[in-house]
């Protein structure tokens, strides 16, 4: 698969999604990684910061 990366059209943006999507559920911790920068910082869901409160 060719790399999906920016300017994106409707097309691309969709396969770029779904190709996330598919990392995400394949559950292999290498794939989940190759999306994110290696500075990401990952948070709980139920944790929040003061600028995230409604």
């Amino acid at each position: 698969m060719k790399k999906l990366v920016p300017p994106f059209s409707k097309e691309t943006a969709a396969a770029k999604v779904q190709a996330a999507e598919d990392a995400w559920n394949s559950k292999d911790p290498v794939k989940v990684s190759l999306a994110y920068a290696i500075d990401s910082q990952w948070r709980n869901r139920d944790l929040f910061f003061p600028e995230d409160r409604p």
